[in-house]
């Protein structure tokens, strides 16, 4: 079968690989679709530091059920799935304790075992979930829309509330999506308009060029002086993670699903001061999965919004150099596997 595989940092090719070995208790899966998630292009920019090369990446995908064994989900040979890439060892501490995104020795598909980028792959039953009838291109954002969905769940968001989204990239424009299920007054900020403007289309009741406005200003007006009850942290940044600090409210919560790489500096005192609840928030569960394909089938969120391009497996290369060198215009870019 064919792979996309990443040999080296921004070296893409399509080779020749063997057919995955199906193991007892897996189905063998026909790839359909599978996204470009942040971290796969930073596998390919070699700014992925869990990543070996060479690798097959991908975990943000949809496949048709080529053959399954008998199982109690009802799934069967050609229905269209989703699947929870991240694979728990299944006996460290975490997982013990039913902290399955917590393992301590995750294993992510794309990052430290091969991905989803290829024709065929092998997938334990548990790890499939039913489509419900939704298209191949939106099973495969489910996964990403899951990775925001765990985020908001990790603290309570109540209806009146107002919730602060720092960062409108993919993850945190389904962090919105995520919270309107929730509530309606959601703020989203970030430093370029024309996300801003995605932002907006997808229910954003406020947004905030931070590089035009004064943040500061606007949470002031917005909350009549009180500061924002939830702030969600999706860029990974210094500057975002203090932003989140100085516009919460006291008693606020403070989430976190950005990755960050630099040093924060900052005087602690002020979550003293303000009470504030900080959550971080890795990976997903699969009630995350099937409950954003319940959203997403019932017509609550259409995601193909997210949608900036479909390429052709043998176009990969110029998918992954279009999203190194995004300038904010393109959200998510999906592969379409096969023919």
């Amino acid at each position: 079968m064919e792979a996309i595989v990443i040999s080296s940092p921004h070296n893409i090719e399509i080779r020749e690989v063997p057919m995955p070995d199906v193991k007892e208790g897996e189905a063998l899966l026909k790839v359909r679709y599978v996204g470009i998630c942040g971290a796969d292009v930073a596998s390919f920019t070699g700014n992925q530091p869990f990543t070996t090369y060479p690798r097959i990446p991908g975990h943000e995908f949809s496949a048709e059920i080529v053959s399954i064994p008998e199982n109690d989900k009802g799934l069967k040979a050609g229905d269209i799935v989703t699947c929870n890439p991240y694979f728990n060892c299944g006996s460290c501490y975490s997982c013990e304790r039913g902290l399955v995104n917590c393992c301590t020795d995750n294993q992510t598909m794309g990052v430290q075992r091969d991905g989803a980028f290829c024709e065929y792959i092998s997938m334990p039953v548990e790890r499939i979930y039913a489509g419900k009838g939704l298209s191949a291109q939106e099973l495969a954002l489910i996964e990403p829309f899951s990775i925001s969905q765990h985020a908001v769940s990790r603290c309570e968001i109540k209806k009146t509330d107002n919730v602060l989204v720092l960062g409108a990239g993919p993850i945190g424009l389904f962090a919105l999506l995520a919270a309107k299920q929730k509530c309606n007054k959601i703020v989203v900020a970030d430093i370029l308009d024309n996300r801003l403007a995605l932002a907006t289309e997808y229910g954003a009741d406020g947004v905030v060029n931070t590089k035009t406005q004064s943040l500061e200003e606007f949470t002031r007006e917005f909350t009549n002086g009180n500061g924002f009850d939830v702030c969600i942290e999706a860029c990974g940044a210094p500057e975002t993670f203090l932003g989140c600090i100085d516009n919460a409210a006291f008693g606020a919560s403070i989430v976190l699903i950005g990755n960050g790489k630099r040093d924060t500096t900052f005087l602690h005192s002020i979550i003293l001061k303000k009470e504030l609840n900080i959550f971080g928030s890795r990976n997903a569960l699969e009630k995350d999965f099937i409950n954003n394909i319940d959203i997403v089938s019932s017509g609550k969120a259409d995601v193909m919004k997210m949608v900036s391009g479909v390429y052709d497996m043998a176009d990969a290369l110029s998918a992954f150099k279009a999203l190194a060198d995004n300038d904010g215009t393109l959200a998510k870019l999906i592969i379409k596997i096969g023919d």
